[in-house]
């Protein structure tokens, strides 16, 4: 009995995988050169690469564009029978890298371009510094960036499978810290143009904004209405809607995004990355660290999503996720 019951749980999971409408890509990030890897190259249920691409490479003087880092990934993929998926980078989470162009930083009118953000661990007096943002608030600031939008979306809409923006995220500093001009609204009305932006400018190509959390929005305590609205307005404007990390049944993302996400599938294209550490999160459903397996099974059967990002965090990479997604059909 014991043995039917397990041939039976076996061909229900076959029949699951033969089912998987998903569409995996290798998040390789700024590692672009891995994409010549032939564990990638020779996987076929892995779709395409999604790259990362700082705005001051692409612009890197006011109005003169450079896209032929983006076309040579392209042609390379193409060459290989995969696809390209663009992510557009006006965010780092570390202070000694700034990705915006030298113009931002120095021209008054961008009042510096951006802001560096700040973390703060309950008890802890002094913060601990993040990366630099762009002021998505700023309207100087943001016509520069849907400028370039505009510009990409001429050079790539329909030749790429997808582009997103990175998370809404960040850590606004206090006090003395506190960028000037910034308001939890203006942030979001910032987020929503931008969005909207990109879509008329890729109206082939799939577009998805990262939405995990809003600066002063997280859920409990915060303004719940600032990341919602940012989903109700994907879901009205027929824009993707996704996040940075994959991290199964964990407290503080089902009370934010992890839901909306599931509210949106079906509606709009859903897309959410598995990201530098995920692979050993701690299931809190088992106390133990996640598999590789139910990932793709929370990606699947809870978010419900179109497109799953894979890292290529190793040893988790080769050992893991390619011999997993190899199995899929």
């Amino acid at each position: 009995m014991k043995f039917l019951l397990s041939c039976f749980l076996y061909l229900l999971s076959l029949a699951a995988f033969s089912q998987d409408s998903m569409r995996h890509f290798i998040y390789f990030g700024f590692d672009r050169e891995k994409i010549n890897d032939p564990l990638f190259l020779h996987c076929n249920k892995a779709s395409g690469a999604q790259l990362m691409y700082w705005w001051k490479f692409l612009e890197p003087e006011k109005d003169k564009y450079d896209f032929s880092i983006i076309e040579k990934d392209l042609a390379f993929l193409q060459a290989h029978g995969k696809k390209l998926f663009v992510q557009l980078t006006d965010v780092t989470f570390s202070e000694r890298w700034n990705c915006l162009p030298r113009y931002l930083l120095t021209d008054t009118v961008y009042h510096g371009g951006g802001f560096l953000q700040y973390e703060y661990e309950d008890g802890d007096p002094d913060p601990r510094k993040g990366g630099w943002t762009a002021r998505r608030w700023d309207p100087a600031v943001r016509e520069r960036f849907q400028k370039l939008i505009r510009e990409l979306g001429k050079a790539f809409d329909g030749k790429i499978a997808g582009i997103n923006l990175d998370e809404t995220s960040a850590g606004i500093g206090r006090g003395s810290l506190h960028p000037a001009g910034y308001s939890p609204e203006a942030y979001r009305d910032g987020i929503l143009s931008t969005m909207k932006a990109l879509k008329e400018a890729f109206p082939k190509s799939d577009c998805i904004q990262y939405a995990n959390f809003m600066p002063g929005g997280y859920n409990p305590g915060g303004d719940t209405s600032l990341l919602r609205s940012v989903y109700t307005f994907a879901r009205e404007n027929h824009i993707g809607i996704g996040g940075p990390d994959i991290l199964v049944y964990k407290p503080g993302q089902m009370r934010n995004s992890y839901g909306l996400i599931r509210e949106s599938a079906g509606l709009v294209v859903t897309g959410v990355a598995v990201q530098d550490g995920n692979y050993d999160h701690i299931n809190p459903r088992t106390g133990k660290k996640v598999t590789t397996q139910e990932i793709y099974e929370f990606a699947r059967d809870y978010l419900k999503l179109n497109y799953i990002f894979w890292c290529i965090e190793e040893p988790h990479y080769s050992q893991e996720v390619i011999p997993f997604l190899e199995q899929l059909h």
